[in-house]
């Protein structure tokens, strides 16, 4: 089975491939340019690299978000597209998710974040069981300092990845001390290989079902439901 990762879900844009549960190639940027112009040749590239045509590939695998909501938009129009043109499945991962692949190894909890500005971010918990990355607890969007004050109500170490883990390291280490785990710069770099293979074994969405996962509305939205509510009482 062939089957190409997108993410383009933050500053990170990354395509990867797979063939028969190995991964054969990947691109890797992490630079502030417009995924929308470089997304498809990067693909371009990569497919060309391994002699591989569309008409090969078996499975899509897309980073839904959370993340930036362009990002994310671009990553899942791609892919859907491309499913659609090509009539093969298409499946969606959690960007958090696939980001806590960096730590699947690790024996204790592992938290990914995404800074979601005015001190939120995207985040969630997972720990790895029976070879296995389970969630412990539902993704969410809040305030960091809430977030690590109920993780230091835990009794366990917590190893964190973030590509915005300097924004957030020192609050960390003020909430959690010896408890914070924090690797060095590259394992805070989400790998598209690592988003193929968390959807590997997952099942596949309708094309049209796919949706983005934002967990909180665009500023846009959020205003404009704000005035409604207030216009209608």
């Amino acid at each position: 089975m062939n089957i190409l990762a997108i993410d383009t879900s933050n500053q990170i844009l990354g395509v990867a491939l797979l063939k028969d549960s190995q991964l054969i190639g990947n691109i890797t940027t992490n630079i502030k340019k417009n995924h929308s112009v470089r997304l498809m040749p990067a693909i371009n590239q990569l497919m060309h690299e391994v002699a591989m045509t569309p008409a090969e590939l078996d499975k899509i695998v897309v980073a839904k978000g959370p993340g930036s909501y362009t990002g994310v938009r671009i990553g899942l129009t791609t892919a859907k597209s491309m499913a659609w043109s090509l009539d093969i499945p298409v499946v969606g991962v959690s960007s958090l998710e696939a980001l806590a692949w960096q730590g699947r190894f690790y024996n204790s909890y592992v938290c990914p974040f995404f800074d979601a500005r005015r001190g939120l971010v995207f985040t969630g918990l997972y720990q790895t069981k029976n070879n296995k990355l389970e969630s412990v607890n539902d993704e969410r969007n809040v305030l960091m300092e809430e977030w690590l004050k109920e993780l230091a109500e835990t009794t366990k170490e917590v190893l964190f990845l973030s590509p915005d883990i300097t924004k957030h390291e020192e609050l960390i280490l003020t909430y959690l001390g010896d408890r914070a785990i924090i690797p060095e710069g590259p394992f805070h770099m989400a790998d598209p290989s690592h988003l193929a293979f968390a959807g590997l074994h997952t099942q596949p969405y309708s094309t049209h079902g796919l949706t983005p996962n934002y967990l909180r509305l665009a500023e846009a939205e959020a205003k404009w439901l704000k005035k409604e509510n207030k216009k209608n009482g």
